[in-house]
């Protein structure tokens, strides 16, 4: 993670390699019926178009994760917009925290998917997140808050959609 004092802006960026074609990287990345089964479990909806929309709903564990921690989860947890689509290459979208009032007040940020294969069935995968503006939700995707039930962000979402793609398990289960 990089922060520049002089302009407020911090950016995350992780870069893993899968073994998998960089279009069954876009599918989990961009499918609900992949979306729901690694990570926190939501499911995706894209309108894979510029300024089309992007959404994750809420699915049971997350709700009753967040009555656990103190937050009651809205139906949608994740919105905002499409900005760029180039599958299986690239996806650009803004995305805003709607799990509770200090995350959403941050407003939206820019999340980018790089794909890449770098040989046959392997591809390097790159997530930056721009965080202009968000402290919170940057403690959130760093896994700094993992104390607080916040889980381990971002590293923890890669790793358990490494795992799905390679072996079909999620670290889940």
């Amino acid at each position: 993670m990089t922060t520049s004092a002089d302009t407020a802006v911090t950016t995350q960026v992780y870069r893993i390699y899968i073994k998998a074609s960089p279009q069954a990287v876009w599918d989990a990345i961009t499918k609900p019926e992949w979306t729901s089964r690694y990570g926190p479990g939501g499911r995706v909806e894209y309108d894979l178009r510029p300024g089309g929309a992007y959404r994750v709903s809420a699915s049971d564990a997350m709700k009753a994760h967040g009555a656990e921690i103190g937050y009651q989860v809205p139906d949608v947890v994740f919105d905002g917009e499409v900005i760029e689509a180039d599958p299986p290459r690239r996806l650009v979208h803004t995305i805003r925290a709607r799990w509770d009032p200090v995350t959403e007040a941050e407003g939206y940020t820019r999340l980018t998917w790089e794909i890449d294969e770098v040989q046959p069935g392997v591809s390097k995968v790159t997530m930056i997140h721009e965080l202009e503006g968000a402290p919170r939700l940057a403690a959130v995707t760093a896994g700094e808050l993992e104390s607080e039930g916040q889980g381990g962000g971002w590293s923890e979402i890669l790793s358990d959609l490494k795992s799905l793609l390679e072996t079909g398990y999620s670290l889940r289960g």
